[in-house]
Protein backbone atom coordinates (compact mmCIF):
# COMPACT_ATOMS: atom_id res chain seq x y z
CA UNK A 1 0.00 0.00 0.00
CA UNK A 2 2.10 3.43 -0.92
CA UNK A 3 2.51 5.60 1.44
CA UNK A 4 1.99 9.28 1.45
CA UNK A 5 2.75 11.68 4.80
CA UNK A 6 0.97 10.80 7.91
CA UNK A 7 -0.92 13.26 10.13
CA UNK A 8 0.65 13.87 13.42
CA UNK A 9 -0.42 17.05 13.97
CA UNK A 10 -3.07 19.57 12.46
CA UNK A 11 -2.32 20.83 9.63
CA UNK A 12 -2.28 24.51 7.79
CA UNK A 13 -3.99 26.11 5.26
CA UNK A 14 -2.84 26.71 2.15
CA UNK A 15 -4.01 29.90 2.08
CA UNK A 16 -3.63 32.56 4.33
CA UNK A 17 -6.47 33.02 6.71
CA UNK A 18 -8.91 35.86 8.52
CA UNK A 19 -11.89 36.15 10.92
CA UNK A 20 -14.95 37.67 9.89
CA UNK A 21 -17.90 37.82 11.74
CA UNK A 22 -20.29 36.46 9.04
CA UNK A 23 -23.38 34.15 9.31
CA UNK A 24 -22.35 30.79 9.23
CA UNK A 25 -23.62 28.02 6.77
CA UNK A 26 -23.66 25.50 8.81
CA UNK A 27 -26.28 23.59 9.99
CA UNK A 28 -26.87 23.01 13.50
CA UNK A 29 -25.57 19.12 13.99
CA UNK A 30 -22.27 20.35 12.40
CA UNK A 31 -21.41 21.46 15.66
CA UNK A 32 -22.73 19.07 17.97
CA UNK A 33 -19.77 16.91 19.27
CA UNK A 34 -18.75 14.94 22.57
CA UNK A 35 -16.48 16.76 24.98
CA UNK A 36 -14.27 13.99 24.23
CA UNK A 37 -13.94 15.25 20.20
CA UNK A 38 -14.61 18.68 20.94
CA UNK A 39 -11.73 21.38 19.35
CA UNK A 40 -11.53 25.06 20.38
CA UNK A 41 -8.55 27.24 19.50
CA UNK A 42 -7.38 29.08 22.27
CA UNK A 43 -8.83 32.17 20.98
CA UNK A 44 -12.00 30.78 21.46
CA UNK A 45 -14.65 33.07 24.01
CA UNK A 46 -14.80 30.96 27.60
CA UNK A 47 -17.99 28.19 28.00
CA UNK A 48 -20.87 29.47 29.69
CA UNK A 49 -20.80 32.78 27.72
CA UNK A 50 -22.87 31.54 25.12
CA UNK A 51 -20.19 29.27 23.35
CA UNK A 52 -21.00 26.76 20.91
CA UNK A 53 -18.57 23.91 20.82
CA UNK A 54 -16.72 23.10 17.87
CA UNK A 55 -15.92 20.02 15.16
CA UNK A 56 -12.00 19.33 15.06
CA UNK A 57 -11.85 19.34 10.87
CA UNK A 58 -14.04 21.99 10.61
CA UNK A 59 -11.61 24.95 10.42
CA UNK A 60 -13.05 26.44 7.54
CA UNK A 61 -16.12 28.40 8.42
CA UNK A 62 -15.33 28.03 12.24
CA UNK A 63 -18.68 29.51 14.58
CA UNK A 64 -17.57 31.15 17.44
CA UNK A 65 -20.90 33.11 19.08
CA UNK A 66 -19.20 34.60 22.05
CA UNK A 67 -22.97 35.77 23.40
CA UNK A 68 -26.13 35.11 22.58
CA UNK A 69 -27.36 37.22 19.91
CA UNK A 70 -23.81 37.69 18.13
CA UNK A 71 -22.69 36.58 15.01
CA UNK A 72 -20.61 34.08 14.54
CA UNK A 73 -17.24 33.96 13.11
CA UNK A 74 -15.56 32.49 10.57
CA UNK A 75 -12.32 31.38 9.65
CA UNK A 76 -11.86 32.32 5.63
CA UNK A 77 -9.11 32.05 3.43
CA UNK A 78 -8.01 34.92 1.87
CA UNK A 79 -6.51 34.75 -1.67
CA UNK A 80 -2.82 34.67 -0.92
CA UNK A 81 -0.83 31.50 -0.42
CA UNK A 82 0.79 30.74 2.70
CA UNK A 83 4.56 31.05 3.48
CA UNK A 84 4.38 27.96 5.20
CA UNK A 85 2.94 26.30 1.84
CA UNK A 86 5.46 27.70 -0.20
CA UNK A 87 8.20 26.88 1.55
CA UNK A 88 7.16 23.27 1.03
CA UNK A 89 6.90 23.68 -2.18
CA UNK A 90 3.13 23.30 -2.38
CA UNK A 91 3.40 23.20 -6.70
CA UNK A 92 4.70 19.94 -6.87
CA UNK A 93 2.75 17.93 -3.95
CA UNK A 94 0.55 15.21 -4.30
CA UNK A 95 -3.16 16.70 -3.94
CA UNK A 96 -5.53 13.99 -1.95
CA UNK A 97 -8.77 13.72 -0.66
CA UNK A 98 -9.46 15.17 2.90
CA UNK A 99 -11.65 12.39 4.48
CA UNK A 100 -14.47 13.54 7.06
CA UNK A 101 -13.35 11.43 10.03
CA UNK A 102 -11.47 11.05 13.36
CA UNK A 103 -7.62 10.23 12.83
CA UNK A 104 -6.16 7.10 13.84
CA UNK A 105 -2.56 5.79 13.66
CA UNK A 106 -0.96 2.06 13.75
CA UNK A 107 1.82 1.35 15.96
CA UNK A 108 3.05 -1.69 18.34
CA UNK A 109 1.58 -1.85 21.57
CA UNK A 110 2.18 -5.13 23.68
CA UNK A 111 4.51 -6.45 21.15
CA UNK A 112 2.17 -6.26 18.23
CA UNK A 113 0.22 -3.60 15.99
CA UNK A 114 -1.93 -1.95 17.71
CA UNK A 115 -4.99 0.69 16.45
CA UNK A 116 -4.47 4.14 18.76
CA UNK A 117 -7.19 7.09 18.47
CA UNK A 118 -6.25 10.04 18.78
CA UNK A 119 -6.23 12.15 21.98
CA UNK A 120 -4.83 15.84 22.73
CA UNK A 121 -3.86 16.71 26.06
CA UNK A 122 -5.30 19.93 27.02
CA UNK A 123 -4.88 22.53 30.04
CA UNK A 124 -6.57 22.72 32.97
CA UNK A 125 -8.68 25.71 33.70
CA UNK A 126 -6.07 27.78 35.17
CA UNK A 127 -3.77 27.30 32.46
CA UNK A 128 -5.88 27.82 30.07
CA UNK A 129 -7.50 31.18 31.39
CA UNK A 130 -3.77 32.33 31.90
CA UNK A 131 -2.96 31.13 28.34
CA UNK A 132 -6.16 33.43 26.73
CA UNK A 133 -4.99 36.27 28.84
CA UNK A 134 -1.95 36.08 27.42
CA UNK A 135 -3.11 35.76 23.51
CA UNK A 136 -6.26 38.51 24.54
CA UNK A 137 -2.97 40.89 25.06
CA UNK A 138 -2.05 39.88 21.40
CA UNK A 139 1.25 38.02 22.07
CA UNK A 140 3.10 35.69 20.11
CA UNK A 141 1.48 31.45 21.62
CA UNK A 142 4.72 30.36 21.33
CA UNK A 143 6.07 33.09 23.86
CA UNK A 144 3.70 31.24 26.43
CA UNK A 145 5.52 29.62 29.48
CA UNK A 146 4.46 26.21 30.22
CA UNK A 147 4.35 24.09 32.64
CA UNK A 148 3.31 20.91 31.70
CA UNK A 149 3.44 18.72 34.66
CA UNK A 150 1.27 21.23 36.15
CA UNK A 151 -0.96 23.21 33.78
CA UNK A 152 -2.11 19.94 32.25
CA UNK A 153 -4.65 17.86 32.49
CA UNK A 154 -3.38 14.47 33.26
CA UNK A 155 -2.97 11.67 30.23
CA UNK A 156 -3.65 7.29 30.90
CA UNK A 157 -0.71 6.11 31.30
CA UNK A 158 -0.68 4.66 27.68
CA UNK A 159 -0.70 7.93 25.93
CA UNK A 160 1.93 9.07 23.84
CA UNK A 161 2.62 12.23 22.11
CA UNK A 162 2.49 12.62 18.45
CA UNK A 163 5.51 11.98 16.73
CA UNK A 164 6.16 15.21 15.33
CA UNK A 165 5.32 17.06 19.07
CA UNK A 166 8.74 19.09 19.97
CA UNK A 167 10.14 18.21 23.62
CA UNK A 168 11.84 20.14 25.79
CA UNK A 169 14.12 17.84 28.59
CA UNK A 170 12.37 15.01 27.87
CA UNK A 171 8.51 16.82 28.15
CA UNK A 172 5.99 17.36 25.07
CA UNK A 173 5.77 21.05 23.78
CA UNK A 174 2.22 22.52 23.41
CA UNK A 175 1.06 23.59 20.41
CA UNK A 176 -0.24 27.10 19.32
CA UNK A 177 -3.52 26.36 20.53
CA UNK A 178 -2.21 25.21 23.90
CA UNK A 179 -2.64 21.17 23.08
CA UNK A 180 -0.43 18.39 22.78
CA UNK A 181 -1.42 15.85 20.58
CA UNK A 182 -0.74 12.37 20.91
CA UNK A 183 -2.84 9.12 21.11
CA UNK A 184 -3.90 6.49 22.91
CA UNK A 185 -4.40 2.31 22.23
CA UNK A 186 -7.76 1.40 21.77
CA UNK A 187 -8.34 -1.84 23.93
CA UNK A 188 -10.91 -4.37 22.73
CA UNK A 189 -13.35 -3.96 25.77
CA UNK A 190 -12.93 -0.03 25.84
CA UNK A 191 -17.17 1.76 25.30
CA UNK A 192 -15.23 5.32 24.39
CA UNK A 193 -13.53 3.69 21.38
CA UNK A 194 -16.28 1.19 20.63
CA UNK A 195 -16.14 2.64 16.94
CA UNK A 196 -12.57 2.26 16.34
CA UNK A 197 -12.72 -1.18 18.31
CA UNK A 198 -15.33 -2.47 15.75
CA UNK A 199 -13.08 -1.61 12.65
CA UNK A 200 -10.26 -4.15 14.23
CA UNK A 201 -9.48 -7.83 15.20
CA UNK A 202 -6.42 -8.34 16.96
CA UNK A 203 -6.63 -11.68 17.83
CA UNK A 204 -6.07 -11.92 13.55
CA UNK A 205 -4.27 -8.35 13.25
CA UNK A 206 -5.84 -7.15 10.80
CA UNK A 207 -8.24 -3.93 10.06
CA UNK A 208 -11.68 -2.73 7.84
CA UNK A 209 -9.96 -0.73 4.97
CA UNK A 210 -11.34 1.56 2.27
CA UNK A 211 -8.94 2.15 -0.44
CA UNK A 212 -9.32 2.03 -4.44
CA UNK A 213 -9.62 -1.12 -5.97
CA UNK A 214 -6.01 -2.01 -6.90
CA UNK A 215 -6.79 -3.27 -11.08
CA UNK A 216 -9.23 -0.79 -11.21
CA UNK A 217 -8.93 3.34 -9.78
CA UNK A 218 -12.71 3.77 -10.79
CA UNK A 219 -13.38 1.04 -8.20
CA UNK A 220 -13.43 0.82 -4.31
CA UNK A 221 -12.99 -2.12 -2.17
CA UNK A 222 -13.02 -2.73 1.48
CA UNK A 223 -10.91 -5.65 2.60
CA UNK A 224 -9.19 -7.17 5.55
CA UNK A 225 -6.00 -5.32 5.76
CA UNK A 226 -2.87 -6.90 7.94
CA UNK A 227 -2.30 -4.64 10.69
CA UNK A 228 1.57 -5.11 9.79
CA UNK A 229 1.29 -3.52 6.45
CA UNK A 230 -0.41 -0.49 8.31
CA UNK A 231 2.53 0.41 10.81
CA UNK A 232 3.16 4.27 11.22
CA UNK A 233 0.39 5.13 8.84
CA UNK A 234 -2.33 7.61 9.78
CA UNK A 235 -5.74 6.80 8.84
CA UNK A 236 -9.08 8.41 9.30
CA UNK A 237 -11.90 6.37 10.53
CA UNK A 238 -15.40 7.20 9.32
CA UNK A 239 -18.97 5.85 9.25
CA UNK A 240 -22.59 5.97 11.30
CA UNK A 241 -21.38 7.38 14.30
CA UNK A 242 -18.48 9.65 13.40
CA UNK A 243 -19.13 13.38 12.43
CA UNK A 244 -22.68 13.20 12.44
CA UNK A 245 -21.98 10.70 9.43
CA UNK A 246 -21.73 12.62 6.31
CA UNK A 247 -21.53 9.26 3.93
CA UNK A 248 -24.43 8.10 4.90
CA UNK A 249 -22.64 4.88 6.17
CA UNK A 250 -24.78 1.83 7.66
CA UNK A 251 -27.94 2.77 10.09
CA UNK A 252 -28.42 3.40 14.05
CA UNK A 253 -29.67 -0.50 14.92
CA UNK A 254 -26.74 -1.75 12.16
CA UNK A 255 -23.73 0.70 12.53
CA UNK A 256 -20.72 0.80 10.14
CA UNK A 257 -17.47 2.01 9.94
CA UNK A 258 -13.79 1.93 8.24
CA UNK A 259 -10.19 2.66 7.78
CA UNK A 260 -9.06 4.79 5.07
CA UNK A 261 -5.17 5.47 4.88
CA UNK A 262 -4.39 9.29 4.57
CA UNK A 263 -3.67 9.98 0.96
CA UNK A 264 -5.42 6.90 -0.58
CA UNK A 265 -7.50 9.08 -2.75
CA UNK A 266 -5.52 11.37 -5.22
CA UNK A 267 -7.27 13.86 -6.90
CA UNK A 268 -6.33 14.25 -10.75
CA UNK A 269 -6.76 17.23 -12.97
CA UNK A 270 -6.90 19.41 -10.10
CA UNK A 271 -7.10 23.42 -11.17
CA UNK A 272 -4.57 26.03 -11.00
CA UNK A 273 -3.95 26.79 -7.46
CA UNK A 274 -6.08 29.53 -7.19
CA UNK A 275 -9.00 31.07 -4.79
CA UNK A 276 -11.64 31.45 -7.53
CA UNK A 277 -10.41 28.04 -9.51
CA UNK A 278 -10.79 26.04 -6.59
CA UNK A 279 -14.05 27.29 -5.50
CA UNK A 280 -15.76 26.19 -8.99
CA UNK A 281 -13.77 23.19 -8.63
CA UNK A 282 -15.84 22.29 -5.18
CA UNK A 283 -18.62 23.68 -6.88
CA UNK A 284 -19.01 22.50 -10.24
CA UNK A 285 -16.69 18.94 -10.66
CA UNK A 286 -17.81 15.56 -9.81
CA UNK A 287 -14.82 15.29 -8.09
CA UNK A 288 -14.75 17.81 -6.19
CA UNK A 289 -17.80 16.88 -4.14
CA UNK A 290 -15.10 16.65 -0.73
CA UNK A 291 -14.51 17.71 2.26
CA UNK A 292 -11.07 19.11 1.49
CA UNK A 293 -8.31 18.50 -0.15
CA UNK A 294 -4.93 17.75 1.24
CA UNK A 295 -1.31 18.21 -0.04
CA UNK A 296 1.26 15.77 0.65
CA UNK A 297 4.88 18.05 0.19
CA UNK A 298 8.23 16.26 -1.26
CA UNK A 299 9.02 17.08 2.55
CA UNK A 300 6.81 15.55 4.43
CA UNK A 301 4.64 18.55 5.22
CA UNK A 302 0.90 18.29 4.98
CA UNK A 303 -1.24 21.45 3.72
CA UNK A 304 -4.91 21.46 3.35
CA UNK A 305 -7.95 23.52 2.20
CA UNK A 306 -11.74 22.77 3.70
CA UNK A 307 -14.77 23.45 2.00
CA UNK A 308 -15.58 26.00 4.69
CA UNK A 309 -12.23 27.88 3.87
CA UNK A 310 -13.44 29.12 0.88
CA UNK A 311 -17.27 29.64 2.22
CA UNK A 312 -18.64 26.16 0.56
CA UNK A 313 -21.03 24.05 2.41
CA UNK A 314 -20.11 20.87 3.78
CA UNK A 315 -21.54 17.96 4.49
CA UNK A 316 -23.16 17.98 1.07
CA UNK A 317 -25.60 15.56 -0.12
CA UNK A 318 -23.92 13.50 -2.81
CA UNK A 319 -20.85 12.66 -1.93
CA UNK A 320 -17.79 11.96 -4.58
CA UNK A 321 -16.93 8.99 -1.96
CA UNK A 322 -20.46 7.73 -2.55
CA UNK A 323 -20.56 8.08 -6.95
CA UNK A 324 -18.21 4.77 -7.19
CA UNK A 325 -19.50 1.63 -6.78
CA UNK A 326 -17.57 -0.24 -4.17
CA UNK A 327 -16.61 -4.14 -4.08
CA UNK A 328 -15.94 -6.55 -0.96
CA UNK A 329 -12.85 -8.52 -1.08
CA UNK A 330 -12.11 -9.86 2.93
CA UNK A 331 -9.77 -13.06 1.67
CA UNK A 332 -10.00 -14.63 4.93
CA UNK A 333 -10.58 -18.05 4.26
CA UNK A 334 -8.64 -19.35 7.19
CA UNK A 335 -10.53 -17.57 9.69
CA UNK A 336 -14.59 -17.29 8.33
CA UNK A 337 -15.32 -19.23 11.28
CA UNK A 338 -13.73 -17.53 14.22
CA UNK A 339 -15.52 -14.12 14.06
CA UNK A 340 -17.91 -12.73 16.54
CA UNK A 341 -21.50 -13.29 14.62
CA UNK A 342 -22.37 -9.46 15.67
CA UNK A 343 -18.95 -8.27 14.83
CA UNK A 344 -17.94 -6.33 11.32
CA UNK A 345 -15.67 -8.92 10.39
CA UNK A 346 -18.53 -11.34 10.24
CA UNK A 347 -21.15 -9.00 8.34
CA UNK A 348 -18.51 -8.43 5.94
CA UNK A 349 -17.73 -11.95 5.49
CA UNK A 350 -21.65 -13.00 4.68
CA UNK A 351 -21.85 -10.12 1.65
CA UNK A 352 -17.40 -11.18 0.73
CA UNK A 353 -17.03 -10.59 -3.00
CA UNK A 354 -20.50 -8.75 -3.63
CA UNK A 355 -20.62 -5.54 -5.13
CA UNK A 356 -22.63 -2.38 -4.54
CA UNK A 357 -23.21 0.64 -6.62
CA UNK A 358 -22.27 3.12 -3.83
CA UNK A 359 -20.66 2.84 -0.38
CA UNK A 360 -24.09 3.94 1.04
CA UNK A 361 -26.02 0.79 -0.23
CA UNK A 362 -24.10 -1.59 1.90
CA UNK A 363 -26.91 -2.23 5.14
CA UNK A 364 -26.77 -5.28 6.58
CA UNK A 365 -29.66 -7.19 7.60
CA UNK A 366 -29.07 -9.24 10.63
Amino acid sequence: MKRLGSVQRKMPCVFVTEVKEEPSSKREHQVRRSAAQAWRPAWAPPRGAGSVRTRRGRLGALELPCRPGASPFKVLATETISHKALDADIYSAIPTEKVDGTCCYVTTYKDQPYLWARLDRKPNKQAEKRFKNFLHSKENPKEFFWNVEEDFKPAPECWIPAKETEQINGNPVPDENGHIPGWVPVEKNNKQYCWHSSVVNYEFEIALVLKHHPDDSGLLEISAVPLSDLLEQTLELIGTNINGNPYGLGSKKHPLHLLIPHGAFQIRNLPSLKHNDLVSWFEGCKEGKIEGIVWHCSDGCLIKVHRHHLGLCWPIPDTYINSRPVIINMNLNKCDSAFDIKCLFNHFLKVDNQKFVRLKDIIFDV
